[in-house]
């Protein structure tokens, strides 16, 4: 019995690096196809930046271009590679799903991406001009022109893509932990009030921005999310209920 045990282990662990071998071919692989794509996809995702007057970007250092083509390179291999990896994924923890466990990953994961896409796309259309016109010409009484490091852009707008992506992630937090009991829709109501506060305190705390449009933009679509995610955990109550009913 322990040597099968030992054997199922030692299996999935090689599964497990199979899976991880494949997803980082797949993200070499998207990578150098994102090498071709790198220029024009670094100065999409500079307009909000190139698109304000007297500000321009400069050069610190003689390896920045290169760096920022390759982590713009490895950043577009990624997004190419999302489906293989996905698909290595799921095919991965497949086996040890039920059957209604996979329904409900069925359900969450698309629901989960599409809030992770929203969140982002909406930081960099709405937010990111705002907080950079706030952030580059904050009235400090001294004329002055703004350069900004290719570098220094890149990665203040990844990790302000992905603030604003785990952000718009909320309402899948919240039905799941009403789905195992945790939460009730009653208890998400009556906590309205302290769930502005902590939402306005958060947004505060994780905006990559200091400034107060941006945060309270950060948490108005929060605040929106939270109270969607009211209205949708009625049904995810309803549904543990008929489940519990019937065992």
């Amino acid at each position: 019995m322990g040597k099968e045990k030992t054997m199922s282990l030692v299996e999935h662990l090689m599964e497990l690096r199979k899976v991880l071998i494949v997803s980082a071919y797949a993200i070499a692989g998207g990578a150098v196809v994102g090498w071709f794509v790198s220029t024009p996809l670094f100065g999409y995702l500079t307009r909000p930046v190139a698109s304000l007057p007297a500000t321009r970007f400069v050069t610190t250092s003689i390896t920045e271009p290169i760096m920022v083509k390759l982590k713009v390179s490895l950043l577009a291999g990624i997004l190419i590679a999302v489906p293989v990896v996905a698909w290595q994924l799921w095919g991965f923890i497949l086996p040890a799903l039920q059957k209604k466990e996979r329904k409900y990953v069925y359900l969450i994961t698309p629901f989960s991406i599409l809030l992770f896409l929203a969140g982002a796309g909406f930081a960099f259309y709405v937010v990111l001009p705002v907080g950079i016109k706030v952030l580059l010409f904050v009235n400090s009484g001294v004329k002055y022109e703004p350069l900004v490091t290719q570098n220094s852009y890149l990665s203040f707008l990844l990790t302000f893509l992905l603030a604003f992506g785990l952000v718009f992630e909320l309402p899948v937090a919240i039905l799941i932990l009403v789905r195992l009991g945790i939460l009730t829709p009653r208890w998400l109501r009556k906590k309205r009030r302290y769930a502005i506060f902590i939402i306005v305190v958060l947004a505060a705390a994780i905006s990559p921005t200091p400034d107060i449009p941006s945060q309270m933009l950060m948490a108005g679509p929060m605040y929106l999310l939270y109270e969607v995610s009211i209205w949708l955990s009625y049904l995810v109550a309803r549904n543990r209920q008929k489940a519990l009913a019937e065992r």
